[in-house]
């Protein structure tokens, strides 16, 4: 085999018996531990979400080091299913209601500017509805109301959970579409009640709660399009896991990471003469 490949004999005795060396031994290290949250995430991170997840644990390894791993291995993220867009209806705003977010979905500080939309959910004993109260600040779903019509009570439940958790009684926009449920007097009411400012997208233009949206696409694409519903029970069981369990700790962690760079950051340095 050795004069097939032209090598020499001991030349190859010698790699066979070579160590691996300090860089292999930690790409070994590091697949395993990307193996056991791939597989804690049923397959849903991608490279991207695995290095934040990664640099959470403290992990310095860059995004291409992963990607490379993670391709080698075979792992890959859930893709995103294409679909094709759907014409809105048209529905008239309440009076004295605009659009005051005007598609600026960043906030600098929580409770300041809130979205909120419904979203559809099949199961084997039919629809279940997801309505969802997100915080653009660190992207955390601070309420949230499950039912199998999408009535206000519904929507006014969702909010009525994140009026709870709120710790301060200053205003906050909350955004939604034109949905029936949120133009309705009890909603109204209870926003006005509650020092939340009504705000609401333009005819048509789903961008205008790209948000929510975004929230609503990786549910589906993490867990509901993998996963086959028997019972109305089953998907509300299945989505308070993904919303309390996965997706608003690894928010939490990812705010908290962010705040500890910015107060390194600021801290000002010491330069010892």
């Amino acid at each position: 085999m050795c004069r097939c490949l032209r090598v020499s004999a001991s030349g190859y005795y010698d790699w066979s018996k070579r160590l691996p060396s300090a860089q292999q031994t930690d790409n070994q290290r590091l697949l395993g531990r990307i193996r056991e949250l791939h597989e804690d995430s049923r397959g849903m991170l991608g490279a991207g979400r695995m290095h934040e997840d990664l640099a959470d644990q403290g992990e310095t390894a860059s995004l291409n080091r992963v990607a490379r791993l993670m391709a080698t291995d075979g792992l890959q993220g859930w893709p995103r299913p294409k679909r094709r867009g759907q014409r809105g209806q048209l529905a008239l705003t309440p009076p004295g209601v605009r659009n005051l977010l005007e598609r600026d979905f960043t906030a600098l500080e929580p409770e300041t500017k809130w979205v909120t939309d419904i979203t559809e959910l099949k199961t084997r004993e039919g629809k279940l509805y997801l309505c969802i109260v997100l915080d653009l600040f660190d992207q955390r779903v601070v309420g949230w109301s499950m039912h199998h019509r999408q009535d206000r009570q519904m929507v006014i439940r969702a909010v009525q959970m994140a009026v709870w958790q709120r710790q301060d009684s200053h205003p906050v926009i909350l955004h939604s579409d034109r949905g029936s449920q949120f133009r309705s007097g009890d909603y109204q009411r209870y926003l006005a009640t509650h020092r939340l400012m009504c705000s609401m997208s333009a005819v048509g233009h789903c961008g205008d709660n790209a948000a929510c949206e975004g929230f609503f696409g990786l549910l589906k694409r993490e867990r509901v399009y993998r996963t086959t519903y028997p019972t109305l029970d089953a998907a509300r069981a299945d989505v308070f896991e993904y919303i309390e369990r996965f997706h608003n700790p690894r928010m939490r962690r990812r705010v908290a990471r962010q705040d500890l760079k910015f107060s390194v950051l600021s801290q000002p340095s010491v330069i010892s003469g």
